[in-house]
């Protein structure tokens, strides 16, 4: 008995899903830019390296006493509004979302340091890392916003720098990264980062497509423009209440990014643009992030000590803030 042939295997087993791509598609013609974009992205994810040029940072190696992290916050954005004194450069971050950023940053011991952090992804670093982990999504989550508020990263940061006097301290914000917080971001009705909800003034549907899916899409009912310029509302907002923070704080502070935002970067060979920040890219507006360092006077003495036990957060709710913020 004679086999058939292989190619009429694969050839058959190719076509179930490529007929289901094809209806899917047709039933909504929006959805190509979709799929085109996903062709897009897997292309850059394994061919990316050619845009990326020198070691990414190593933030835990570098002098600071204060490291604060503004999540999502581009080189250019914080370099063309920041108003912050002192002296900014160019770094090149490990990851194009945050938990690349920890899995590179975050994998050693690091017993000197505390980290008070508005970002759900820290629960997946290990424990032992660092003296302390202080989290605030879960009792300090805005349900309104869907977001932990800068002014609630400030307290929990100036409390833990009390309690911890010869400790390195890690601030993590959420802002600049979506949501959009501000007077004219909450005009804007979307969902959550790349999915999900957020309560903008008069949109009531929870499965609402997100900014960046509906820019990626071409259905978004407002302007580019206008969605930059929520951006960078997210960012002076957050700026005031960091600038703030540096005075509270004594020591050397660095303020940086764990990533940036594509926002409408052509992802060659396809000439559409891609919006949000997709894990294993290395494009510039992903990787490219600030370095900022304001005038102190003196260093802290900082010492290690055995770990504290961390705080438990449970599975559900780590989840639910990663599902609003566009992660799941």
């Amino acid at each position: 008995m004679f086999q058939k042939p292989l190619t009429e295997g694969v050839i058959t087993h190719m076509a179930i899903p490529y007929e289901k791509s094809v209806r899917r598609v047709l039933s909504n013609p929006n959805s190509i830019r979709g799929e085109l974009l996903q062709v897009g992205v897997k292309f850059h994810r394994q061919f990316g390296s050619y845009y990326a040029s020198g070691d990414p940072v190593a933030v835990m190696d570098e002098e600071w006493d204060n490291l604060i992290i503004l999540d999502a916050c581009r080189y250019d954005l914080f370099r063309d509004h920041s108003t912050l004194p002192g002296s900014l450069q160019k770094v090149r971050s490990a990851g194009s979302q945050s938990r690349e950023f920890m899995e590179y940053n975050f994998a050693d011991e690091y017993h000197d340091t505390v980290y008070i952090t508005s970002n759900p992804f820290t629960t997946k670093i290990e424990s032992g890392v660092f003296h302390a982990i202080i989290d605030l999504f879960d009792d300090s989550w805005d349900e309104e916003i869907l977001t932990v508020r800068p002014e609630s990263v400030v307290s929990a940061t100036t409390k833990a720098h009390k309690k911890y006097p010869n400790k390195r301290l890690i601030s993590h914000f959420m802002q600049p990264h979506y949501p959009f917080i501000g007077s004219l971001g909450q005009q804007i009705e979307s969902g959550g980062v790349t999915g999900h909800t957020t309560r903008a003034v008069g949109n009531t549907d929870e499965n609402s497509s997100s900014i960046w899916s509906q820019l990626d899409s071409g259905t978004c009912s407002v302007d580019r423009q206008t969605v930059w310029d929520a951006y960078v509302e997210n960012f002076k907002l957050v700026e005031e209440h960091v600038e703030a923070l540096i005075k509270e704080l004594d020591g050397k502070t660095v303020v940086t990014s764990d990533h940036g935002n594509l926002f409408g970067r052509r992802l060659w060979p396809i000439p559409l643009q891609k919006y949000g920040h997709p894990p294993g890219l290395r494009f510039p507006e992903l990787i490219e992030v600030p370095w900022h360092e304001p005038p102190f006077n003196e260093r802290r003495e900082v010492c290690s000590d055995p770990p504290e036990e961390a705080a438990s957060v449970s599975d559900e709710t780590v989840e639910d803030r990663l599902k609003h913020l566009g992660y799941a």
